[in-house]
């Protein structure tokens, strides 16, 4: 795979003149950058390593097909970029044990391919694993499961706190019920602990 480096003394004309050099833009593209002594008497420079995400995405397919491979699964890829988010849909016949319990083994394997593309590019932008339509259809029960907690607690006026959830289930959340009249949601607790809580806006 290419590596496009580009080096010059200022961050702002060396990004511009690699866009311009790869006719991108920065919705295309990841940039890694860092400062290299350019000789004794020239101070300082700064490197940036520009990273088309067309070819992140063939490296996390790449990964994926060994690593898999490896564990003795036939795989397919689906895969998409959208705002500068990745998404690939993993298709195999041994789901389940992608899956594992509550989706743990999926979660796993995002966070291993994410490390990886920080190693190898320097930066990761945002990757999203699904293995068909498993976290789609997650999503969208937790939404409907919100719903229904939020008409709970608009009858009987009690508060009731969700499991813990990550930045992005907790947002799914928030989102859900933010038509809600007399509802409020709040995010309390640390991470890995943090979660909603659904209360009357009176609570």
């Amino acid at each position: 795979m290419e590596v496009n480096k580009f080096v010059g003394k200022d961050y702002d004309e060396v990004l511009k003149e690699a866009l311009e050099s790869l006719n991108m833009t920065m919705e295309d593209v990841i940039v890694s950058s860092k400062e290299i002594k350019a000789g004794l008497f020239k101070g300082t420079q700064i490197e940036l390593v520009v990273t088309p995400l067309v070819d992140v995405v063939e490296y996390v397919k790449s990964y994926l097909y060994e690593l898999l491979s490896i564990m003795g699964m036939k795989v397919d890829f689906e895969a998409s970029i959208r705002e500068r988010q990745i998404k690939v849909r993993i298709y195999s016949d041994d789901n389940p044990l992608l899956i594992g319990a509550g989706g743990r083994n999926l979660d796993a394997l995002q966070v291993i391919v994410r490390t990886s593309v920080k190693n190898i590019f320097g930066k990761s932008p945002y990757i999203s694993l699904d293995v068909e339509n498993y976290k789609d259809k997650q999503l969208l029960h937790l939404e409907k499961t919100a719903k229904r907690i939020a008409k709970e607690v608009s009858q009987t006026k009690i508060a009731v706190e969700l499991d813990n959830m990550n930045s992005y289930e907790r947002l799914i959340v928030h989102n859900a019920v933010k038509d809600f009249e007399g509802i409020i949601t709040e995010s309390v607790g640390e991470d890995p602990n943090r979660h909603v809580v659904i209360k009357p806006k009176n609570d």
